[in-house]
């Protein structure tokens, strides 16, 4: 019988993986801040006409479409060159937008121009962090133990609820100190220059990251493709139908179960705009905990059935939660916003190895950018817009919840025919029944 395979590559340092995955802080706290800050964003670059906050997150789902294209760039020059290069390029040009956007001329100084800027902003921001995620959770993917691949590449999403949260604490905070004018004249500037030398930093401590061990495989045995993202539509197309599957009930968990909850207990007039913010703290934190129990469970018990169980959970619990925040005191809109966050921490947690376990080394990073940021520029830019839309349209509250719930559906068939991409799987059922023979051989006598 042959035992699980251990150490199949050799690992990277400590200090790499750390680095790699504290390094998705950036890109979330960024992403975040754009969300939680919707409403002052809406007023200082888009004038906070009736319309205003719709323009703000409109802009936000414009600049998701551009995601794909920074993934299928960033994805075939780490596949080609290492990934290493394209986690240093993209975290230099997220510096670079981040910096420029803490700079922008306001509404009252150039007029619909200043919106304009910012959206091209938040394209170069989503151009460049296509490739950073899904390279991000590709090297501790492949620098990680077999048999903790789950706990390993769910610290990126955790790293990303740390980000998350660091933008929605700052921004409690800006918002609690600052009077309306001081926050719309100069404050809200405060949170983009943090992120921009946060985002300085990371970079820093990146340049001095390991090459990925199966990227150096594939330079020793000389199969790093030449057009990875050809390579991967020709051998790979059921794996990405997977990973979109998984990425979009993953992006919209996230985005409108988490990013969007303040904006709509804002905008609906259930909460303050401080104390919804301070609301999600406590939300953030949740997912904090829950995202590494999620993927030390998938470790454990397998990606697909955990899968399955958060897709069925998506099924029904959103559609409570939103309705529970749209009708109950503080209490049930604190527990209705945790739950809804665990939710979505849990499925991002399975969801980082089970994506990146569908495709070999060979054109990992191009098979992700397909798979996993078309998804997200469906599921995440475009559903924060819609369900604001569908709750102003209809009244109903729980609309998002309803969203979530037809996406889990939908996905759900994938999820139960998917093959398991847990390492050593197949040899944990193969002891199993082996040690079941050996029983019975025993109660036997031995006579078989």
């Amino acid at each position: 019988m042959t035992r699980p395979e251990k150490h199949s590559t050799p690992q990277v340092s400590r200090s790499s993986m750390i680095v790699a995955a504290l390094s998705t802080v950036v890109e979330w706290y960024d992403f975040t801040l754009y969300l939680y800050f919707a409403t002052v964003l809406s007023r200082v670059f888009f004038g906070g006409g009736e319309n205003s906050l719709l323009a703000t997150l409109g802009g936000f789902a414009i600049s998701y479409a551009m995601r794909p294209f920074g993934a299928m760039v960033f994805g075939h020059i780490g596949d080609r060159l290492g990934r290493r290069r394209t986690l240093l390029l993209s975290m230099m040009l997220m510096t670079l937008a981040m910096l420029a956007t803490a700079l922008l001329p306001d509404y009252a100084a150039i007029g619909p121009a200043a919106g304009v800027l910012l959206i091209l902003l938040r394209c170069l921001m989503a151009f460049s962090v296509g490739g950073e995620y899904t390279g991000v959770v590709a090297y501790l993917l492949e620098g990680a133990r077999p048999d903790r691949r789950g706990l390993i590449t769910s610290l990126a999403s955790a790293a990303s609820e740390i980000g998350a949260l660091l933008a929605v604490a700052l921004s409690a905070l800006t918002v609690a100190l600052m009077s309306a004018a001081h926050l719309d004249a100069w404050g809200w500037r405060i949170p983009f220059f943090v992120g921009a030398a946060l985002a300085g930093c990371v970079w820093f401590a990146r340049s001095t990251m390991q090459e990925s061990p199966d990227f150096l495989r594939q330079v020793r045995q000389h199969t790093v493709p030449d057009a990875p993202l050809r390579h991967t539509l020709a051998h790979h197309k059921p794996a990405l139908l997977r990973t979109f599957a998984i990425s979009a009930l993953g992006s919209i968990t996230y985005y409108v179960g988490i990013t969007y909850v303040p904006a709509f207990l804002t905008s609906s007039g259930i909460l303050a705009e401080g104390r919804s913010l301070w609301m999600s703290s406590g939300a953030a934190v949740a997912v904090i905990l829950v995202t590494p129990l999620a993927g030390a469970l998938s470790d454990r018990v397998g990606r697909k059935p955990v899968l399955i169980a958060f897709a069925v959970a998506s099924m029904l619990l959103p559609l409570a939660m939103f309705g529970l925040m749209g009708g109950g005191g503080d209490l049930a809109i604190a527990g209705g916003a945790i739950v809804l966050a665990c939710l979505a921490g849990g499925v991002s947690a399975v969801g980082a190895p089970a994506t990146a376990e569908q495709f070999p080394g060979e054109g990992r990073l191009s098979g992700l950018a397909l798979g996993v940021t078309m998804a997200t520029a469906i599921f995440g830019g475009l559903t924060p817009f819609l369900a604001e839309l569908l709750v102003q349209q209809t009244g109903w509250n729980a609309v998002p919840g309803a969203m979530i719930a037809a996406v889990a559906l939908v996905v759900l068939p994938a999820f139960l025919t998917m093959p398991e991409t847990r390492p050593g799987w197949h040899v944990t059922k193969t002891h199993r029944a082996t040690n079941s023979l050996l029983s019975d051989d025993q109660a036997d006598g031995g006579t078989r």
